[in-house]
């Protein structure tokens, strides 16, 4: 990483001999947190595999298929503020599951649609039913692991995010090209009833999975839950001018400045994650299942990337530059990617070295509210910023369709992605260091 970043000590003193309960914690809560981020994921950018077939069979536009992946962007961002704070209230067993299963049902139900209007209602009441989930799991994580811990735990839970299209890019290339005609079906009808089954049955595991604190955890003792408050509270001394409220997590400019942030990150991210399969066919790729193939090589990239960048925050105890270096390089990809937009694999190149960064930067940002948020003002500052956020997908989606419908290249949008990434350096760069690097 940068040359300037600090290398603080890694874990404050006389709390490093609890490194077996946190492993303890972690394999118990984030392999099966990682698998539910997977399948929302992957039922979010299906639809980006779907296209593929369904805008032919249907007769629809690149410009009424952005519209409606937008759309989800919509509900998602209405409702992500209310849904985790009723998340906070009934806790994380129930709300989580309730989130999962109702988004698992309306994606399936997308194997129905037939006009854009049914596709547009589906698509933003999908968003509705999922929002709260990522900063649900966010705040929750909050209550388990120390600000000093989280941002290689955070990017352990968000590798679902890349390996979503890991796995699902050549499963959903498969399903496709292998279930087409099918019981009369087409491959795309196909694709969103076979991967909306795990997120139902993920859902109803949450009952079973996930306790929601660890003073209810079962599977800790007395003397391991003493352990683990003992840390949660020291951790909450260090943070002096932490903020508690509704109020204090709404009207804070350092949020409004991290939806800003993730604004720019999720635009590059979904430009990847949507539009991919349909940048690699333009390069003259056709086979659905090489598709899904060549789409796993920028996630897995992104693997790699969240899980050394998450690891080098929390052991420099620094976050401003772990944002600023990887996004400035992601902005320089994804530029780059415009002048090679006609060769398949140097569009792969480009986009790989563009996930391993923008998603690399993912957990080191999701590590920040917590750092002068708590309670009630973290669930609503996570919330809200995955709010403002997540306006870059319903902007993303919508703009590169009518700019490859106007142009027949999404190469404008794609700057326009950079040039915001840039912005965010700004933003990360002008947030107090003193209070985030902890």
């Amino acid at each position: 990483m940068h040359s300037s970043i600090q290398s603080p000590t890694a874990v404050p003193a006389g709390r490093d001999g609890n490194g077996d309960l946190y492993k303890k914690i972690v394999w118990r809560l984030i392999p099966f947190l990682c698998f539910c981020y997977l399948a929302a994921y992957l039922d979010r950018i299906n639809v980006g595999f779907a296209k593929l077939q369904m805008l032919d069979h249907l007769q629809w536009s690149e410009t009424a298929y952005g519209l409606g992946a937008g759309l989800f962007f919509l509900g998602y961002i209405l409702f992500e503020v209310p849904s985790n704070l009723i998340l906070e209230r009934v806790g994380a067993k129930l709300w989580i599951a309730r989130i999962m299963i109702t988004w698992g049902l309306l994606s399936g139900l997308t194997m129905f649609v037939t006009t854009p209007t049914q596709f547009y209602i589906l698509r933003f009441v999908l968003g509705a039913a999922e929002a709260g989930f990522l900063p649900g799991v966010l705040y929750y994580l909050t209550l388990w692991f120390p600000t000093y811990r989280r941002g290689k735990i955070i990017a352990l839970f968000m590798i679902g995010l890349p390996l979503s299209s890991v796995i699902g890019g050549p499963l959903s290339g498969w399903i496709i090209g292998h279930f087409d005609h099918m019981n009369g079906w087409r491959g795309w009808q196909w694709l969103f009833l076979l991967e909306a089954i795990p997120s139902v049955l993920l859902g109803i595991l949450t009952f079973w999975a996930l306790p929601n604190n660890y003073q209810s955890a079962h599977w800790l003792n007395n003397e391991e839950k003493s352990r683990l408050a003992a840390d949660l509270a020291a951790d909450d001394a260090e943070g002096k001018g932490v903020k508690h409220s509704f109020k204090d997590g709404f009207f804070n400019l350092k949020v409004w400045m991290l939806g800003g942030i993730d604004f720019s990150i999720l635009l590059g991210t979904y430009s990847i994650s949507f539009w991919m399969p349909s940048f690699i066919r333009a390069a003259g790729v056709q086979d659905p299942f090489q598709i899904g193939l060549m789409t796993a090589i920028p996630s897995l990239a992104g693997v790699v990337g969240m899980l050394m960048i998450g690891a080098s925050s929390d052991r420099r105890r620094e976050r401003r530059w772990h944002l600023i270096v990887p996004l400035t390089i992601g902005a320089i990809a994804l530029v780059a990617s415009t002048f090679v937009a006609h060769h398949a694999w140097l569009t792969v190149l480009a986009f790989t070295v563009a996930s391993a960064v923008i998603m690399g930067a993912v957990p080191v940002f999701f590590s920040l509210p917590a750092t002068f948020l708590k309670g009630t003002a973290a669930a609503t500052g996570f919330a809200l910023a995955c709010s403002l956020a997540n306006i870059a997908g319903l902007v993303s989606n919508s703009l590169i369709g009518w700019v490859t419908d106007l142009t027949g290249s999404g190469s404008a949008a794609l700057w326009l992605f950079a040039g915001s990434l840039m912005v965010s350096c700004l933003l990360a760069y002008a947030l107090p260091a003193k209070q985030v690097n902890r």
